[in-house]
This record gives C-alpha cells, structure tokens and sequence, in this order.
C-alpha cells in the first residue's frame, strides 16, 4: 500500500513525511531480501551454479533498492527518522552479509570482510554521534566506493569459474576490482571521520560563541 498522495506527489511542505512511504517501503523489502540471499547463496554449500545466480539476482535487486529508495526520499521530500536510521542498517546488512557469506566460501580472505566491515560499521556509528550536529553528505568517493564495492561483491557471487572454465583473466579482474573496492573503502573512510571531526569541532566552536 502506497501512503504518498495521489499522483506520487511529494509530501506537502511544513508538513511530516509519513512513515510508511514507498522509499520505507524500499528499504524494509532490502531487509527482507538479506535472509533470502543468504539462504540462496548456501544452496549446495556454494557450489551450485542456479543457485549462485538466483542468489546473484536477489543482491542485485537489493543494491538496486539502495540507490532508488534514497532518490525517492530526498526528491519527494520523504526523509524519515525511521529511514535515517534503517537505511545504512540495512546496506551494511545486505554488504556485510555477502562478504561473509563470500568468505565463508572462501572467494574472498577473511581479512579483506574484517578490514571492509570494520569501516562500514565504524562509520555508521560515527555518522550517529555526529547527527545532530548536521549531517555530512556522500562524497564522489563514497559514492565511488559504494558502487565498485557493489561490483565486486556481484563479480564473486557470480558462478564465472564454474561457467567460463576457471579462466585466468577472471580471477585477475575479480581481485583488481576487489582491491579498488578496498582502497576506496580506507581512503573515503578516513575522509569521513575528518569530515565528522571538522563538523564536531565546528559545531562546538558556535556553541562557544553564542552570547
């Protein structure tokens, strides 16, 4: 059931944005889907080759809610405390359980899950200590190291080996997109704790001056 007004209107302005939207809605279904995936990617201990590309098919369309229901959010004015809070929560599900379940696998090194989900959660806990004092806006490289993350992971849950032949040239780009995936997640890492830093000290200083 769609709560937006008729048409697809946005929310109306001065007036809040009621919780069950279709960008809530979006994200709630990404929720959902991490179970699925999972449950799919296991079929077979991993092995079965259907069962990888359902499980491929089911984080494609999770990742693909990621990227429209913040679009939808932020164009029709239905920006949530719910939304706020259940969005990353919801990504890092879906990314931390891929790596995971990637890992267990063993496609990808324990290493490159711990170091990849270290920073996500890392960073969502510092984005909510730094909430309300503003909030920092997705930069170019998180952008970037959301996309190539997501890329990656789709590059390992895809059965290649078993289909191609276990041919060189698809272990040398899984892993060089594997290893973009990572610089990005370190380097935008550390800008945003700069950034949340800058804003903290930022806000503290104008609390300082206030007569």
């Amino acid at each position: 059931m769609n709560s937006l007004p008729a048409g697809g209107a946005s929310t109306p302005p001065g007036s809040a944005p009621p919780l069950l939207n279709i960008a809530n809605v979006l994200t709630g279904l990404r929720l959902v889907l991490v179970p699925v995936f999972v449950a799919a990617l296991f079929v077979g201990s991993g092995r079965d080759v259907d069962w990888r590309l359902i499980a491929f098919g089911i984080f494609a369309v999770a990742a693909f809610t990621d990227k429209l229901d913040g679009e939808i959010a932020r164009k029709r004015g239905l920006v949530t405390s719910f939304g706020t809070i259940a969005d990353p929560i919801a990504d890092k599900a879906l990314t931390g359980s891929a790596l995971v379940g990637l890992s267990v696998l063993e496609l990808i090194p324990w290493w490159i899950t711990i170091v990849i989900m270290g920073r996500e959660i890392g960073i969502t806990l510092l984005r909510f200590w730094v909430l309300r004092h503003g909030v920092i806006p997705a930069s170019r490289g998180g952008k970037a190291k959301t996309f190539v993350q997501t890329l990656a992971i789709g590059l390992y849950l895809l059965p290649l080996t078993e289909l191609l032949g276990g041919l060189v040239v698809v272990e040398v780009v899984r892993w060089t997109v594997l290893a973009v995936a990572l610089a990005l997640t370190v380097v935008t890492g550390l800008d945003y704790v700069l950034r949340a830093l800058r804003l903290r000290a930022a806000a503290s200083k104008a609390l300082h001056d206030t007569p």
